[in-house]
């Protein structure tokens, strides 16, 4: 019985242990979010929320290159047609990078002066998904129920799917694309929803994760080639992945940071994980102890892939 077990549990153990953090880009962002993989540019896209700025990070030559914007900008995405899309305040909008170019696309929460987009995410068929948030007062605390789901079509039509929302978060799709799962960050839950890839609607709401207290609040999302997701925990000082099927967490990858909020799979073959941190609402005494909150991090070794992002067709 021993010799069956005693190889088993060191190749376990190896396969644990050869997990590996590194902090790529220590730049301290107020609230780094969106991290997107952009294949022909070997680069890392990702924005500073309230640093009002997108950055692109080459892993090439190690070197970022940053746009200043006029109000808060809250996820990227790659377009179709070349460049980017992005939220900014509580627009979508078009974003050229050559010559830094911001053209506004559509306005949503017209009647809601305080409130500004969070997460956004392009479905499989180039449908631009965010949602909106009120401003905070400080770091997750806020006016409630002031967001809602929205969807940018190709056509720069937009649907609202549900208001009611505190701060719209992660977002993702299931690799057969009939499922679409969702992050309310104050529910405390990852949700899922039937999605149908024709029309782009969403139906039937069930929650398929509560998080644990250590875990705290459920941020941003990804979606590995086992059909797993990853959830970054803010203030948690880590990414969990799941099983959507069995509602389990399956493995824990902390970081040496606090305030983690988003992640996504790059690299070559998709085998690295970046994830993006906050630092805003640390004071000294927390950001000596943490001097890398803000910065970007790449974990390596996890034994998983990632797809690559989704492109806006409009």
């Amino acid at each position: 019985m021993y010799s069956h077990l005693c190889p088993y549990s060191s190749r376990v153990f190896i396969a644990m242990s050869s997990i590996k953090v590194e902090c790529i880009i220590d730049e301290n962002c107020k609230i780094g979010e969106s991290p997107v993989w952009e294949e022909k540019e070997n680069s890392l896209l990702y924005v500073d929320i309230s640093g009002k700025k997108i950055s692109r990070w080459n892993s090439i030559t190690k070197q970022v290159q940053s746009i200043a914007v006029d109000a808060p900008v809250s996820s990227v995405a790659l377009r179709k047609s070349g460049n980017y899309v992005i939220t900014l305040g509580t627009r979508f909008a078009a974003l050229k990078w050559d010559d830094q170019s911001v053209t506004t696309i559509v306005q949503v929460d017209k009647d809601k002066l305080n409130n500004r987009f969070n997460d956004g995410k392009v479905d499989p068929e180039g449908r631009y998904f965010a949602g909106t948030m009120a401003e905070e007062i400080r770091p997750a605390v806020l006016e409630r129920r002031q967001g809602s789901l929205y969807t940018l079509f190709p056509d720069h039509s937009v649907v609202k799917h549900f208001d009611q929302v505190d701060i719209s978060n992660g977002l993702d799709w299931s690799l057969d694309h009939r499922t679409f799962f969702y992050i309310d960050s104050l529910s405390y839950s990852v949700d899922a929803f039937d999605y149908d890839l024709q029309t782009g609607k969403i139906s039937n709401r069930r929650s398929v994760y509560k998080l644990e207290k250590e875990e705290s609040i459920p941020d941003g999302m990804c979606i590995d080639t086992e059909g797993k997701l990853w959830v970054a925990c803010y203030d948690g000082g880590r990414v969990i992945r799941l099983d959507p099927e069995t509602g389990k967490r399956l493995q824990t990858v902390k970081l040496p940071v606090d305030k983690t909020t988003s992640c996504c799979f790059g690299g070559k073959d998709y085998s690295e994980m970046y994830v993006t941190s906050a630092c805003q609402g640390m004071d000294d005494k927390w950001l000596s102890r943490q001097p890398q909150a803000g910065g970007i991090f790449k974990v390596t070794g996890l034994g998983v892939k990632g797809i690559p992002p989704y492109s806006y067709a409009g």
